[in-house]
């Protein structure tokens, strides 16, 4: 048995700040637009940001200052600026050598993003190394992170949910996972470990896509 109790037959991965490590400069971004925009202090929305990460930024915007006359030109210019931090952000060698380990063990490997869909594959077509079985963004028509990415992952490879193991960096990434019967794995960095825990008692978490992979494959001989 390994480390995370079973062994998946597909592993899903949030994109920002899980496989990439972009989430520290979108949202200094992100405080800079509202400060702009809402007039927000900096300090006040770089941490917001943070918090409620997971979802697409004119979602959170709704969140944090709901029904602000001023949150369509902030997500816009939001949403402009994320290409300056995205396409100079290259996946490190730890991710692309755990990525490489599961699909040489024959476990799939899928990108679960609410970045834009465009976005997602034109990063993979920037970055050719980092190689995924399929990949799935926000297509503003109902495609997005949570069920309808799983639904789509289990019917593309013909897998029940309990084949899959997901990873993410944030919260809303557990809740999402967890609340479709998805096995989840917190990926630290803008959250501790002892923050997921408080959140998810008892979750594994990784502190990197590497220690993922040896950590599914431990007990499977790899």
């Amino acid at each position: 048995m390994n480390r995370f109790g079973f062994l998946p037959k597909a592993c899903a991965f949030d994109f920002d700040g899980t496989l990439v490590d972009t989430m520290w400069g979108y949202a200094r971004i992100a405080g800079e637009s509202m400060q702009k925009h809402l007039g927000m202090p900096f300090e006040e929305g770089h941490r917001r940001y943070l918090e409620t990460s997971g979802i697409p930024f004119f979602q959170q915007l709704e969140l944090i200052r709901p029904d602000h006359p001023a949150n369509p030109r902030c997500a816009e210019e939001f949403e402009a600026r994320k290409l300056e931090g995205l396409f100079l952000s290259p996946p490190d060698q730890p991710t692309l050598d755990g990525l490489a380990r599961l699909r040489a063990a024959g476990i799939r490997v899928v990108v679960s993003s609410n970045n834009f869909q465009e976005l997602v594959e034109e990063y993979l077509r920037r970055y050719p190394a980092l190689v995924v079985d399929l990949a799935l963004g926000f297509d503003r028509q109902g495609l997005e992170k949570g069920r309808p990415h799983f639904l789509r992952l289990e019917q593309t490879f013909s897998l029940r949910t309990d084949q899959v193991l997901y990873c993410g960096d944030s919260l809303k990434d557990g809740e999402r996972a967890l609340a479709h019967g998805v096995p989840f794995v917190g990926r630290t960095g803008i959250f501790s470990r002892a923050q997921f825990r408080e959140r998810f008692p008892g979750v594994e978490t990784v502190d990197s896509i590497l220690e993922f992979a040896e950590g599914v494959l431990s007990g499977a001989g790899g």
